[in-house]
């Protein structure tokens, strides 16, 4: 029997241990937190989306750093191996848009409760506010960690699962990266991902509060598209944040640490350029006499028309009769292009994912064992990997997790 040290009691460090501990390890598992699974209870707004029920080689297209390095893991461990594992723990799921999954239950507590569970019953070791602060370790291999009280504790095998540095409260303050330097690790420059956007216009904060549904986001960089999406999305007090922000955040964050981005809404995305001034030239025939402003209202939501009107061109006490053909025209293509630029993303504190970590060229593929000291494995979000919204994160961390517990403790 070989002892498995477990750093970090997240999704990633309970998968592993429960995993580990199968194979007949000894696993013993140090959290810092009072409890297990902190920031599993927060994602998916408190449901937990615990993965993506896509074709397995529809996972990739949705990581966006290193998604070549997690073909092991995916394929060795996939997404339908881990709805099979929920379910079998005890967890209906379902599947929503987006092939989203998520407990019928819509409590991330369910989640975490299967996994404690089953915790439990592997015989894992669970050691709560007990921090690590040091790996153990000579020039070729690791062989424990030192706790924050200064006792030492010797292991065969050390998985590293301290999450990244997105929600801080969670306790995710960046232990692992330190981790990694210490035990000659190279570590990416680590930025905020899946996180709301900040946007120059003074108009935008007017809107603070707004949700719109069934919208579609074109993000420019000139004339270069670099996203386009259908969702869900909300106003702030400094910019956009939702659904389809968090994942546009994904994609646009290396451009927009270079250049400010334009940014457009298709307020009516089912209508037609035609079919929308058709709409527009309804209203107007049927109150030819009443001020633009009285009539225009009713094809938006009341904190959105005062900013459209101030944008359109056309006076709000302009009757409607006197409005030109061309008018009309260049209001309706307001309407299907409504604009703002983004100038910039939200903090850590904000973020759901961290872009950026430990070098995956540091790590063996198959086992995510580090090719740099034998015995020490890095998994999850600690790890130089990230993908957009929709379950992908969670499943990078169930994969890894499940090779490295797969390898641990077998090469003594």
């Amino acid at each position: 029997m070989s002892k498995v040290i477990i750093i970090g009691g997240g999704a990633a460090g309970m998968f592993a241990g429960i995993h580990a501990a199968q194979k007949g390890n000894e696993v013993h598992l140090y959290e810092k937190n009072e409890k297990l699974g902190k920031k599993l209870y927060i994602t998916g707004k408190g449901r937990c989306n615990v993965t993506n029920a896509c074709d397995t080689e529809e996972l990739f297209p949705a990581v966006m750093s290193n998604a070549k390095f997690l073909y092991s893991a995916f394929y060795t461990y996939d997404n339908h191996a881990v709805m099979d594992f929920f379910e079998k723990a005890g967890v209906p799921l379902k599947i929503e848009r987006g092939k989203r999954v998520f407990p019928v239950s819509d409590h991330s507590s369910d989640i975490i409760h299967a996994l404690e569970k089953s915790l439990k019953q592997a015989g894992v070791r669970i050691h709560l506010r007990s921090e690590v602060k040091k790996i153990l370790h000579d020039d070729e291999h690791v062989y424990g960690v030192e706790l924050a009280g200064g006792a030492k504790v010797q292991a065969d095998a050390v998985i590293v699962a301290t999450g990244g540095l997105s929600y801080p409260s969670t306790g995710s303050t960046g232990d692992g990266y330190l981790f990694a330097e210490d035990t000659g690790h190279r570590v990416t420059e680590r930025k905020p991902s899946l996180v709301p956007l900040k946007t120059k216009e003074e108009y935008i904060p007017k809107l603070q509060g707004l949700s719109l549904k069934n919208t579609e986001l074109t993000i420019k960089n000139g004339k270069k598209v670099l996203y386009r999406d259908f969702g869900e999305m909300m106003f702030t007090h400094f910019g956009v944040t939702g659904p389809m922000i968090l994942s546009a955040s994904a994609h646009i964050g290396k451009m927009l640490e270079k250049t400010e981005l334009s940014a457009y809404l298709d307020l009516k995305p089912a209508l037609s350029h035609e079919q929308l001034d058709a709409r527009i030239l309804r209203e107007f025939d049927a109150a030819p006499n009443k001020q633009f402003k009285n009539v225009i209202g009713v094809l938006f939501p009341s904190s959105l028309t005062p900013v459209i009107m101030e944008l359109g061109g056309i006076s709000p006490e302009k009757v409607i009769h006197e409005i030109s053909r061309e008018e009309r025209r260049a209001f309706g293509e307001l309407v299907k292009a409504f604009p703002f630029t983004i100038i910039g993303m939200g903090e850590f504190k904000e973020a759901i994912i961290t872009r950026g970590g430990v070098s995956v060229k540091q790590i063996n593929p198959g086992t995510m064992e580090s090719k740099v000291l034998k015995n020490l494995y890095f998994i999850g979000e600690v790890l130089d990997l990230d993908a957009v919204t929709g379950g992908y994160n969670l499943q990078i961390a169930w994969s890894t997790a499940y090779l490295a517990a797969n390898a641990a403790g077998l090469n003594k």
